[in-house]
């Protein structure tokens, strides 16, 4: 028919191409539109995180030293990060990983277990500082003792003499000497090391409930029962047989603070055991005493941690049926 309007394939090729371009464009503009930036996953009461962590003391003797940390990078290097008194070396880089933490005060005491991983509950300070945070930030947490370790415990900290006096000769049953000297069989003329003082010890009798030592000191010698010199001072003996050995703990003022402690006895307060560890506080030459604390080092102090989140694992919502 005439003035019928007919599609040719040159116009039908126009119109493709001009809707292909159009096309085109709307996916251009698509993939290039502004879009409002991702929320970064912060951490919340209730999570889980690991986390690095370098423990820093902000009080105390040990102030800016080092006294635990999940970094190898740290636990190496001694120059950049020096340590604490009580700092305790893990055994190669494999022990050092992130800290598994619960981010809340209410954790059983098996903790939670997710992945394989046991998120364990921390003191309420560092896990208050993690709130809020993000993956891979840093930040410094400072805990105070509240918030921490608390405070010492008073029964913890007592005053020692510098000098004391130990017998020449002494009798003690056969039980107390099997405790005293486990190693040494308890018979007459047998002569053994004493395993603290390092002196020979001599029994002189043994029956089957008692037994008779003498302790042959030497005055000028020394030993390190404790972890520092102790001097034999003075040995004296009376027309009886019996005496004294006067024993002098080799301390000083300046060193108060930075000294380690063992309880070679297990004599000491808050210690159940022989080689208890413990703190010289103290050293008091005018009145001949020295302090010691058996307090764990990072109670009663003021910690900084410099914590960097690693990964946050947030609760899994679970339906309840209707």
């Amino acid at each position: 028919m005439a003035n019928q309007f007919s599609w040719t394939p040159a116009i039908i090729l126009i119109v493709v191409a001009i809707i292909a371009a159009s096309a085109g464009t709307a996916v251009l503009y698509f993939h290039n539109r502004p879009t409002p930036a991702k929320a970064p996953s912060l951490v919340g009461i209730g999570d889980n995180a690991t986390v690095n962590y370098v423990g820093i003391f902000g009080s105390g003797p040990d102030a800016g030293r080092v006294f635990d940390t999940s970094l190898y990078s740290v636990a190496i290097n001694t120059a950049a990060y020096p340590k604490s008194l009580e700092f305790g070396a893990r055994n190669g880089a494999a022990n050092y990983t992130p800290l598994a933490v619960h981010v809340g005060g209410h954790t059983p005491q098996s903790g939670y277990n997710l992945g394989g991983q046991s998120f364990i509950q921390v003191v309420t300070g560092f896990w208050q500082g993690l709130v809020g945070l993000p993956g891979n930030q840093t930040k410094a947490v400072v805990v105070p003792p509240a918030l921490g370790y608390g405070s010492k415990n008073p029964g913890c900290i007592e005053k020692e003499p510098l000098s004391f006096q130990l017998p020449v000769l002494r009798t003690m049953a056969g039980t107390t000497f099997q405790k005293l000297y486990p190693t040494a069989l308890a018979t007459s003329g047998t002569e053994f090391r004493e395993p603290h003082y390092g002196w020979n010890v001599l029994i002189l009798a043994a029956n089957a409930s008692f037994v008779t030592i003498e302790n042959e000191a030497v005055a000028g010698t020394t030993s390190s029962p404790s972890g520092w010199p102790l001097l034999v001072s003075n040995v004296s003996s009376t027309p009886n047989g019996t005496g004294s050995i006067t024993l002098v703990n080799q301390l000083n003022p300046d060193g108060a603070g930075r000294i380690v402690g063992t309880d070679y006895l297990g004599t000491g307060p808050c210690t159940s055991s022989a080689h208890g560890r413990f703190i010289v506080t103290a050293v008091d030459l005018a009145n001949s005493t020295y302090t010691v604390d058996y307090n764990s080092e990072v109670t009663g102090q003021t910690l900084i941690f410099l914590v960097t989140v690693v990964n946050i694992f947030h609760p899994v919502a679970t339906s309840v049926p209707a």
